[in-house]
C-alpha cells in the first residue's frame, strides 16, 4: 500500500526533505554555464536553509561536523541560479555561478580526473 506521506513528498509543492540517520541529504552542484558538476556535498536542515537564504552554497561537513559555507576562506563562493530536489526529497541538485575554482585543490571542478583500466588521468 502506497503511503499518503510518500505521495505528498513525491507530488507535493511543500519541501520535506528526506534526511538520512545523520541529518544529511546529498547535494549535486553543477555549474550554470559550463553544465559539469562541480562537486558534491552534504546539507543538514540549516545548511539548506542558509543556501535558500542567502543564495550562496552552504554544506554540513562530515568530517569536522560543522556548518560551512563554501568559499568562506578562498573566497570562492557558489551563487545559487537555481534548486531542484528529486522525487523522494533525499538529494539535490543546485545549479550554480561558481566565483572561481570549486575543488580545493585549485580546479575548477573537484571531478577533474578519469577512472581507466591503468589508473587516473587528468582530464
Amino acid at each position: 500500500m502506497h503511503n499518503p506521506m510518500n505521495k505528498e513528498r513525491e507530488t507535493g509543492l511543500t519541501l520535506n526533505p528526506k534526511y538520512d540517520a545523520h541529518g544529511l541529504v546529498t547535494a549535486v552542484i553543477t555549474d550554470s554555464q559550463s553544465k559539469d558538476v562541480l562537486m558534491i556535498g552534504h546539507m543538514n536542515a540549516q545548511a539548506l536553509q542558509k543556501t535558500v537564504a542567502s543564495d550562496i552554497v552552504h554544506f554540513f561537513s562530515r568530517s569536522r561536523q560543522t556548518l560551512w559555507m563554501k568559499g568562506e576562506t578562498s573566497g570562492n563562493f557558489l551563487h545559487v541560479v537555481d534548486i531542484r530536489i528529486d522525487c523522494d526529497q533525499d538529494a539535490l541538485w543546485i545549479v550554480a555561478k561558481p566565483a572561481g575554482p570549486t575543488c580545493h585543490t585549485g580546479a575548477s571542478s573537484c571531478f577533474y580526473r578519469r577512472v581507466t583500466e591503468d589508473g587516473l588521468e587528468q582530464v
